[in-house]
């Protein structure tokens, strides 16, 4: 049975290199968090910006176990600039002075907003705008 759970385990840091290698972003600024729902796996990829110290949804995916979830979302990372639209957000944290601009990929600014404010009161951030970025 050993074999089996490291083979499940050397799979899915495969996987996860896989997502941070498209993305282009380093393992130490992305987060897998995997909960179980409804007898589905739910994987959320959240993005850690080390400039400003906060972290947001970058996608959620569901599968029947966690192998599942990730192949989806390795195929949501490779496809995902021609699926969605780019959203420019200003926002700025409780507290501070600094204003702060994030990128979104979303199918609409209300599902970029949901990936701002992912896992954090809403009265922890102001937003000053939302704007959908031209397609290149």
């Amino acid at each position: 049975m050993t074999g089996a759970s490291t083979d499940i385990h050397v799979e899915s840091l495969r996987l996860q290199k896989k997502i941070e290698s498209h993305l282009g972003i380093k393992g130490s600024e992305l987060s897998f968090e995997f909960t179980s729902t409804e007898g589905k796996v739910k994987l959320d990829l959240i993005t850690i910006n080390p400039r400003h110290n906060q972290s947001f949804l970058f996608q959620s995916e569901y599968g029947i176990d966690k192998l599942d979830a990730l192949r989806k979302m390795l195929e949501y990372v490779k496809s995902y600039k021609d699926k969605y639209n780019s959203y420019t957000v200003q926002w700025i944290a409780k507290g501070e002075t600094e204003l702060h601009t994030s990128y979104f990929s979303a199918s609409n600014m209300y599902d970029a907003l949901d990936k701002l404010y992912y896992s954090r009161d809403i009265n922890t951030i102001t937003v000053f705008s939302v704007v959908l970025n031209p397609v290149a």
